[in-house]
């Protein structure tokens, strides 16, 4: 297969690139080669004609995006639109890499690919519309996934929530974090591998939830971190402050696929996946 990659180099992009050219010939674009946002920057997805166009790209700083709705929507919405679009006028598939905080987070229970979206900030909220655009074009995928953690470490961020334990741990610094938002990890190397058999198996088009099985607190993923890795810090369950951030964030917003385990598709648990992170890190 033909696949390009837009995002090539963030965190999932970099794990992407790595295991689907192993067997298909793979094209690589970042922001300096496209700007998602604009229709004209997007034509050079013609080039190559590929069969499969995978777009990673996302402007995902959730406070930021409350200040910035207009490039949250371009980047996130109207650049799902124009790939999905062109996507569709030269036969190739879309994929769309989309997130957990299309849900509220009230329902108290992982969400599956049947629940009804309903996003609180201008980051889920764009992402939702970036799903409805992908739907454009009939032969489309949309994997959610969520709470990221890969080698490359995330694009804008710098490093991952895992590289930020370490780092306050080797800083000798007290480690306050949040006991009452619960999610589902990661890992970009199993999300990219989920998607690669997704691909390959030709599963019909539609969403699919391709995060690491299980959930867990944000106290609970950083108590697992210091256990796999032998660390000992100073670490506290503190609450969710109500006036943290611009952004209203869902309380609960686990994901499960009910689709993937019907083609006997499952990510493995997210400890086991947290382990084999760590070991490629070189913290194990």
């Amino acid at each position: 297969m033909k696949i390009t990659v837009i995002g090539s180099t963030g965190q999932f992009g970099t794990d992407l690139m790595q295991i689907l050219s192993k067997e298909n010939e793979v094209i690589g674009l970042n922001h300096k080669d496209i700007e998602v946002a604009n229709y004209d920057s997007c034509l050079i997805l013609k080039q190559n004609h590929p069969d499969i166009i995978i777009n990673t790209a996302a402007f995902h700083k959730t406070d930021q995006c409350e200040n910035e709705p207009l490039k949250t929507f371009s980047v996130n919405a109207l650049g799902a639109r124009n790939v999905a679009l062109i996507s569709k006028e030269i036969g190739a598939t879309t994929v769309f890499v989309s997130t957990d905080y299309v849900f509220d987070g009230s329902q108290n229970k992982p969400y599956t690919e049947d629940d009804t979206p309903l996003p609180i900030n201008t980051y889920g909220i764009s992402k939702l519309a970036a799903e409805h655009f992908t739907r454009q074009n009939p032969k489309y995928y949309t994997i959610r996934i969520a709470s990221v953690f890969g080698a490359a470490g995330a694009s804008g961020k710098g490093g991952n929530f895992v590289e930020t334990m370490i780092k306050k741990t080797k800083n000798r610094e007290p480690i306050n974090v949040v006991e009452d938002m619960w999610m589902s990890p990661t890992y970009t190397k199993d999300a990219a591998l989920t998607l690669k058999e997704i691909l390959e198996r030709q599963l019909p088009f539609g969403i699919y939830h391709a995060t690491n099985k299980g959930y867990c607190s944000w106290y609970q993923f950083a108590k697992e971190i210091f256990c796999i890795s032998s660390l000992n810090p100073i670490l506290n369950p503190i609450p969710t402050d109500p006036n943290y951030g611009n952004a209203k964030r869902p309380r609960f917003s686990a994901l499960r696929s009910v689709k993937l385990p019907l083609y006997h598709l499952e990510p493995r648990d997210w400890k086991e996946a947290l382990r084999a992170y760590l070991i490629e890190k070189g913290h194990v």
